[in-house]
Order: C-alpha cells, then sequence, then structure tokens
C-alpha cells in the first residue's frame, strides 16, 4: 500500500513542477484570500494546465459559497474538493451533489471531543483529513505550522481513506504515519522558506522522507 502525499499551496510554475517531479500524488491550490498561498484565478488556471495529469489537483475553499466554487472548479478543474472551513454534513452532501466531485473534509483536531464529528461526516465525504486546529483569533483555519497529538487517531475505525496535516515536515512525518496509520500526508508551510514561500528543496526532502515510511505500513 502506498502513501498518498500532497503538496498543498503551491503557486509558481517552479515549486509546482518540483513536486509534479518529486512524484507528489496530489497537488493543492488554496483559495482563500486571508491566505499568503492564496491564488488569482488567472494563476490557478496556468498552474492547472502544467500538472497535465501527473497529479490529482486538490482545490482548497474555507466556506466558500455555490458561486465561488463553481468559478474555482470551471478554471481549475480539480478532481478533488477541499472543504477547510465550518461546513456542515449537509454542506459537504450539497456540494459533492453540485458539483459532482469527490471531496476531502477537513477535521480540526485538539483533543478527542473533536472527533465527535467524525461519523457524521464520514457517511457524506469522500476523504478526511485530520488538521491541528487553529488558535483562537487566527485568521485562517491551517497552514500555521502547528502539529496535533497523532495519538489521538491510534485507535480510529474509519472506513474511509484519510490524510493527516499539520507542522509536518521531513523531519516527523515517519513518526506521523506511525502514530496514526494514515493512508495519505499533507504538508504546505513545512515545505517553505518562508508563509507562502515554497522551497524547491524542502519539497523534495519531504517527498523522499515520506516516501521512505511506506515500508512501515505494510509491516
Amino acid at each position: 500500500m502506498s502513501l498518498l502525499v500532497k503538496i498543498c499551496g503551491l503557486s509558481t510554475r517552479e515549486t509546482l513542477d518540483t513536486a509534479l517531479e518529486a512524484g507528489a500524488d496530489m497537488v493543492g491550490f488554496v483559495f482563500f484570500s486571508p491566505s499568503p498561498r492564496h491564488l488569482s484565478l488567472e494563476t490557478a488556471r496556468e498552474l492547472g494546465r502544467e500538472v497535465k495529469g501527473r497529479a490529482a489537483k486538490v482545490a482548497l475553499t474555507v466556506d466558500a459559497d455555490d458561486a465561488t466554487l463553481e468559478n474555482i472548479v470551471e478554471t481549475l478543474r480539480p478532481e478533488l474538493l477541499q472543504l477547510h472551513g465550518k461546513e456542515t454534513i449537509a454542506r459537504v452532501r450539497d456540494i459533492k451533489a453540485k458539483f459532482s466531485l469527490p471531496v476531502m473534509k477537513v477535521i480540526a483536531v485538539e483533543t478527542s471531543a473533536d472527533l465527535a464529528a467524525l461519523p457524521g461526516y464520514a457517511s457524506v465525504a469522500d476523504r478526511i483529513l485530520f488538521d491541528a486546529r487553529a488558535p483562537k483569533g487566527a485568521t485562517r483555519p491551517g497552514g500555521l505550522g502547528a502539529v496535533f497529538d497523532w495519538h489521538l487517531l491510534e485507535k480510529l475505525d474509519l472506513k474511509l481513506p484519510f490524510m493527516v496535516s499539520g507542522g509536518l515536515s521531513a523531519d516527523n512525518v515517519a513518526e506521523a504515519v506511525r502514530v496514526s496509520r494514515a493512508g495519505g500526508v499533507d504538508v504546505s508551510s513545512g515545505v517553505e522558506s518562508s508563509p507562502g514561500v515554497k522551497d524547491p528543496e524542502l519539497i523534495r526532502n519531504f517527498i523522499r522522507a515520506a516516501r521512505a515510511t511506506e515500508e512501515l505500513m505494510v509491516r
């Protein structure tokens, strides 16, 4: 079983090409103006064309309305929608139905109580992404470099595919996979030299380290 590796928040052709050449399975594009990784539709169109089927394109949105989602879907033509806000179970269901695309719902985690909503979301989403809960007052829900306690996922009984994110880097990705038993990892700030600025070498190092954990998954 291979580990899915997602590089999120890509915004330049150089770093996108680096991620693709290094073997990323998913490449994420952020459509949320408070984020330093936010893309215009024009840039998203250009980068989307560069992917050419080499990885799955993921559109990250935060509580986006239908009109915004429609523009993103028409422009990027993503394979997956990542819902990173406070979307309700009903909203996730409606988005799937309206856009006929797989949906990955993000669950913010700080304590075990945060997993209470998981069964409901798992009943409508195609994939779950566990991320660290943003601190109060944060202007965005993710991409902050915060790590959550992966042990909270140790006894998770989830039939749906799931990924982990939040403060991952080449140094800790193996431990994250070992503890959480996640089938995928998602990184953004952990491959940046400054907020929103991806570093090609860090991207390569992260994907190399993530691939090295695959043998842990088959033991």
